[in-house]
């Protein structure tokens, strides 16, 4: 049996399984999750529902290509940790599993990393928002990574071209602002970045 994506008129969202063999939903677990077969598509673990998500689009891809090269020249290549992609598994807690479009490890932090995943909250999240994930980004995700103590989490807009910058304040997501153009972000985890918004879309 294979998974369905939910449909709009337009574009496919990203929505609990159905007809995945395996747990009844909200009792998924990371062993459960692991002994998926390689079928080609991207599920995550919410709170013990296995979600599916499309397959990103261009905008997607080509804007992750430059987070990842820019905070790789920040992060990597100032020895203050690492820059790992999607797909890398993390288990942020019980049945809560996640493929972030991008995450920083710090050195720190660095007990976390395991072989196949990242066990734990990573220091900073990137979501790629596009039109089938932006709520499921805002809603499920955002909670998810709050609850674990991610401290830092961003959303970028390919088609906008902004970045919402979340810091995590007591358990709860306070927005810095949304950036495009020619600003700078304000970033907790990546003090002082000097990369402009527009680039990490150009």
């Amino acid at each position: 049996m294979t998974a369905t994506i939910i449909t709009t008129d337009r574009v496919s969202v990203v929505a609990p399984t159905v007809g995945v063999v395996g747990p009844t939903q909200g009792q998924w677990k990371y062993a459960d999750y692991a002994a998926l077969p390689e079928d080609g598509n991207r599920y995550e673990i919410i709170q013990g529902v296995l979600y599916m998500a499309p397959s990103p689009n261009f905008g997607h891809q080509h804007s992750s290509t430059h987070f990842v090269y820019y905070l790789v020249v920040q992060i990597e290549q100032t020895g203050l940790g690492w820059v790992l992609h999607a797909p890398f598994d993390v288990e942020l807690g019980p049945g809560n599993v996640v493929q972030p479009d991008i995450l920083v490890v710090l050195k720190a932090n660095q007990a976390g990393i395991e072989l196949g995943k990242f066990v734990g909250a990573p220091d900073l999240v990137v979501e790629i928002a596009s039109p089938g994930t932006a709520g499921y980004d805002r809603r499920q995700k955002q909670d998810a990574y709050a609850k674990a103590g991610v401290p830092e989490y961003w959303i970028a807009d390919p088609a906008a071209q902004t970045i919402e910058v979340l810091i995590l304040e007591q358990g709860i997501y306070q927005s810095r602002g949304v950036f495009a153009d020619q600003a700078l972000l304000p970033s907790q985890i990546v003090p002082e970045l000097p990369i402009k918004v527009a680039q990490f879309f150009a």
